[in-house]
């Protein structure tokens, strides 16, 4: 066997490091936080349009001040979210405006006062339909700020004198903006001028068009933390499990990433924890009470007999988490923890804001989930979408993997920040991956 050069080892680096930078980054500008590495995503531009279209069906642009990486959607309810610099969560309030401010600055002059900017994002609402507060009310003002910084952060705004913070610190606050209009019309990626409404539109941008199958699968490998198999069609389960093998050597390569290979699903981990926006463990309030709450919970709540359906078992997936149990698990947290660990004085006065913290932490990083339907009983599927499996071929069985009935169900990658782990393997199987380990709750 031939060994790579020490060419072709550096050349598979560069590229394996522009398109991590990409995909964590999907717009990289010349004057951004990553200008030093925009020169090896234009060096390597050809290849790398390629392989993400090849296997993501993602679009990459990349101009002479600009890569735009045009990600796809994966369906309601599964993203990531946009945020204010305290960490909350933008409201649908904040992507209004920040979708007025978009159709405004698309066809704005190079530059402009901020008071003539607030002036055209409401007459673009009044426009649209939709209604705004006055600009003297402080929420309002906050709500604006919040959405013209995320386009400062872009690259789409500049503030060339003065801040768009003076909207919120003083009355009549100015400022001078400089505008990027070609950076503006580039920020959008799905489907607008074919969507009838916001629902539409994201039904659109979920869909994987003629990839099918392949591409939604390695979308959602690629942008969430675990896979589980009842969250896909029979098609998608098909394809994940003949061809698992072969997708975890092409994303080790592409993108640096190791798989894993459960019997409920399939989780792509960054050794280099630079892809995710979500880290557990992690520092703060939320994330200590997030480890601690899902520690107990598995203790509390692991199955007994967990197994898979090729091997006779039942495929455990999700179990319900009971009525009460995570506020009475909290309570005890609070007590034991709150003041030693120095928790956030607002959590402990108000219990329910941190356990709406707490739950929001674990959904994201797919531990817990809110009872509702699936993909794998059609949910979100789109129209004409192929679901067929070749005659002849069984797939799993994933009915009842997940429990109903309560509002909350606790989910197989949560038994990863358990302090006891237990791997069961069938009888007389050999270990290593192709058995199909299970990580039960």
């Amino acid at each position: 066997m031939t060994l790579p050069s020490a060419h072709d080892v550096a050349l598979a680096t560069e590229r394996r490091a522009a398109g991590r930078l990409l995909l964590a980054h999907p717009l990289v500008t010349s004057v951004g936080p990553y200008a030093d590495l925009f020169p090896l995503v234009r060096r390597h531009s050809d290849w790398l349009g390629k392989r993400f279209q090849q296997v993501l069906g993602y679009r990459l642009l990349v101009d002479t001040s600009y890569a735009r990486l045009f990600k796809a959607g994966l369906g309601a309810g599964v993203g990531h979210r946009l945020e204010r610099t305290t960490g909350t969560a933008f409201t649908p309030r904040t992507y209004s405006c920040l979708a007025l401010a978009l159709s405004v600055l698309v066809t704005a002059p190079e530059q402009m006062l901020l008071s003539q900017l607030v002036a055209d994002i409401r007459a673009a609402a009044a426009d649209a339909g939709v209604r705004l507060e006055e600009t003297s009310g402080a929420v309002e003002k906050r709500t604006l700020v919040a959405a013209l910084r995320q386009l400062i952060d872009w690259g789409v705004l500049t503030e060339t004198h003065g801040s768009v913070g003076s909207l919120v610190q003083e009355e009549g606050g100015e400022a001078l903006i400089t505008v990027d209009r070609e950076i503006a019309r580039i920020i959008v990626s799905g489907p607008l001028t074919q969507s009838l409404d916001g629902t539409d539109l994201v039904r659109r941008a979920a869909d994987p068009g003629f990839g099918g199958p392949r591409t939604y699968v390695r979308r959602m490998l690629v942008e969430t933390p675990v896979v589980y198999l009842d969250e896909l069609t029979d098609a998608e389960r098909d394809w994940l499990r003949t061809r698992q093998r072969r997708e975890a050597q092409a994303f080790s390569e592409l993108l640096g990433l190791e798989a894993e290979i459960r019997g409920e699903g399939v989780a792509l981990v960054d050794p280099e924890e630079e892809l995710t926006d979500l880290h557990l463990p992690g520092t703060g309030t939320v994330a200590q009470a997030s480890l601690l709450l899902v520690e107990r919970l598995v203790e509390r709540l692991r199955p007994a007999e967990p197994g898979h359906p090729a091997t006779g078992g039942r495929l455990v997936i999700g179990v319900a988490v009971p009525d009460g149990l995570v506020d009475e698990l909290l309570a005890e947290l609070i007590t034991e923890y709150g003041q030693r660990g120095n928790w956030q004085r607002d959590y402990l006065e108000d219990p329910s804001s941190l356990r709406k913290a707490v739950l929001d932490l674990l959904s994201r990083m797919r531990m817990v989930a809110p009872v509702g339907p699936l993909r794998s009983t059609g949910q979100g599927i789109p129209e004409g979408y192929g679901d067929t499996v070749p005659e002849g071929r069984s797939v799993t069985d994933v009915l009842g993997a997940r429990a109903a009935g309560t509002d909350w169900i606790l989910l197989a990658a949560a038994a990863r920040y358990a302090t006891h782990v237990t791997e069961r393997r069938p009888t007389g199987a050999t270990p290593g991956i192709d058995t199909q380990q299970e990580l039960p709750l």
